[in-house]
């Protein structure tokens, strides 16, 4: 019977003991919610010094960002450490994170892999990806194609949407896997709904194309125009060619120019070109063959054959006056949104 009193009383000891550590826990999460960094740092920092692997994942970060104390990494990974060893896959992402950047802690790939082995074990998507990342690279770890496309797909499954925008990838190129449009839809899909731009530029143009989806230029609208407000180039003029024509959504010229000159002032050459073609046929702005000249000359100078073609032809219509002007103005659209930043494809001509 004493045994027992004495065990029911090292019971009682052990749930006060959490009970405390819960509330001090708490209190420090409240601290720290409303900007008493300092506050909650003394409390969180007792309670990391008592081994509770959430103060001491916590305390990290506050060394981490400088918060309530000044910014210190090797602090940082020292707590990192404690909570690592402790489990929290958190705390084993960041260590790895720091020794895959050397921030804190001697870069050390082999130590980065250990613990993103740990954490993507316990199921930590991001943990999953970088460590998809680190065999397809071979740092840290022998290159291995096979078990890089594993974890990528476990970070997939577990919701992380740059495993699944690249998975998709993999299926639309056949990359490491079977070519499967409809599985790189599917993974698209998942992508672009946590707001991948660039996905959701992707499933609109499979939407456009009838590429593992059916066929419909209303969804392909939706999912480009997505992507055009997050302000990817691509997508921007996408959007632009489709008001042009109708293409998904009502014909609107004016809305066409807009989208066309957001991508032509990313440096998009395709977009340059199209915008030009809008101005010299006086579809959704005035006829202007200067602005015209000049938005073909700045796509000219990236390279873009179509619009060398288009301002060369009308070229031959302008006054000397004109033309000298029309230079001046390409000159200075050149230093704004001269840069190209991606291929053209397009072969939108001057009609005649």
């Amino acid at each position: 019977m004493l045994t027992m009193k004495r065990a029911l009383h090292g019971c009682m000891v052990f749930f006060i003991s959490l009970s405390s550590a819960w509330a001090d826990a708490e209190s420090a999460a409240a601290a720290y919610r409303s900007g008493h960094y300092g506050i909650a740092f003394r409390q969180y920092k007792a309670l990391a010094q008592q081994d509770v692997p959430e103060a001491q994942f916590n305390l990290a970060l506050m060394y981490r960002h400088g918060r309530g104390i000044p910014q210190d990494d090797a602090e940082a990974a020292i707590w990192y450490t404690r909570a690592a060893e402790q489990g929290v896959p958190q705390a084993q992402f960041n260590l790895a994170l720091m020794y895959e950047r050397g921030e804190g802690v001697p870069q050390d790939f082999s130590q980065a892999v250990m613990w993103y082995e740990k954490a993507a074990a316990q199921g930590f998507a991001l943990a999953q990806y970088h460590l998809a990342k680190m065999y397809s690279s071979g740092q840290g770890v022998t290159q291995n194609e096979a078990q890089a496309l594993m974890w990528t797909h476990m970070a997939a499954r577990h919701g992380h949407a740059k495993a699944q925008s690249e998975l998709a990838y993999r299926y639309a190129t056949g990359e490491g896997v079977p070519q499967n449009d409809t599985e790189a839809a599917k993974w698209l899909r998942k992508a672009a709904e946590q707001g991948v731009a660039v996905a959701q530029n992707d499933l609109g143009y499979m939407y456009a194309a009838g590429q593992g989806v059916p066929q419909d230029y209303t969804q392909a609208a939706i999912w480009i125009q997505k992507a055009a407000e997050q302000g990817v180039a691509d997508a921007q003029h996408n959007l632009g060619y489709m008001y042009e024509i109708g293409q998904g959504v009502p014909q609107d010229y004016g809305e066409a120019v807009k989208w066309y000159r957001m991508a032509a002032e990313q440096g998009y050459a395709e977009a340059q070109n199209n915008l030009a073609v809008m101005y010299v046929t006086g579809r959704g702005v005035p006829i202007d063959d200067l602005q015209a000249y000049a938005w073909w000359n700045v796509a000219a100078g990236a390279g873009y054959a179509t619009a060398q073609t288009n301002r060369d032809r009308i070229a031959e219509y302008l006054t000397a006056e004109q033309l000298e002007a029309a230079k001046k103005l390409s000159g200075e659209l050149s230093r704004q949104y001269g840069k190209q930043i991606d291929m053209p494809h397009a072969d939108d001509k001057l009609p005649d």
